[in-house]
């Protein structure tokens, strides 16, 4: 147990931290996106919902392959990421966080956007009356309101981030101390017939999950709506 501890400590911290800060950008993002589509109707919002879905329903390897022509290092964005920074994100920690992003993404905006839509419009009415402005309605009124679908939809997106497997494998790759989150640690330690150290990764990461999730659901009950 004690000699593994190099092999487990490196991908439990990296899996951590890579879904801490995929979490704070969807939780950003995400937010902004699902008060867009719950409380805005613009041409194109249809096809604007079903781009945002689309990590749900394509597989891992399909959303890593995608993100490899769009932030690789002869991409769209990659190029300019290359000739801004001068150098690429692919095969570093960075390139994890891009796909853990991705694929958490519409989750959040799901979840917070059927919470958001859940409010009382003329509770928000009421406010502009009173001489709020919309972002001030939103920030006092409509999010508070809607906090437990937001904390939700975080919750399922960190638990989706830790989980990640397929996109990250494409884009980050299976670098040993540099991109080796936990489920690609699972993988590696499997195809090499370390038995002993997979079941111990697994039984961390499921661990973890649980407890992730028993926290924040007896959080979630504590908040007053």
């Amino acid at each position: 147990m004690i000699y593994m501890m190099d092999k487990i400590w490196f991908p439990l911290s990296l899996t951590l931290w890579v879904a801490a800060i995929s979490s704070i950008l969807v939780l950003c993002s995400g937010v902004t996106i699902a008060y867009v589509f719950a409380r805005r109707d613009f041409r194109g919002k249809w096809l604007a919902e079903l781009f945002v879905t689309l990590p749900l329903v394509l597989p891992p390897t399909v959303i890593g392959y995608l993100l490899v022509i769009l932030v690789g290092r002869n991409g769209v964005l990659g190029q300019t990421i290359f000739n801004v920074l001068g150098t690429g994100v692919m095969f570093t920690w960075q390139a994890a966080v891009i796909a853990a992003y991705t694929v958490s993404l519409p989750l959040m905006v799901h979840t917070a956007k059927a919470a958001i839509e859940g409010v009382d419009r003329e509770i928000e009415y009421a406010a502009y009356i009173l001489g709020k402005s919309e972002f001030e309605t939103v920030l006092q009124i409509t999010l508070p309101l809607a906090k437990k679908g937001i904390l939700a939809g975080l919750i399922l997106s960190f638990a989706r981030a830790i989980g990640e497997f397929g996109a990250t494998l494409m884009l980050a790759g299976n670098i040993p101390g540099k991109t080796n989150t936990m489920s690609i640690s699972i993988y590696s330690a499997f195809q090499a017939g370390n038995n002993e150290l997979a079941n111990l990764l697994v039984l961390i990461l499921v661990f973890m999950s649980l407890l992730t999730i028993a926290l924040t659901g007896r959080f979630v009950e504590k908040l007053e709506v």
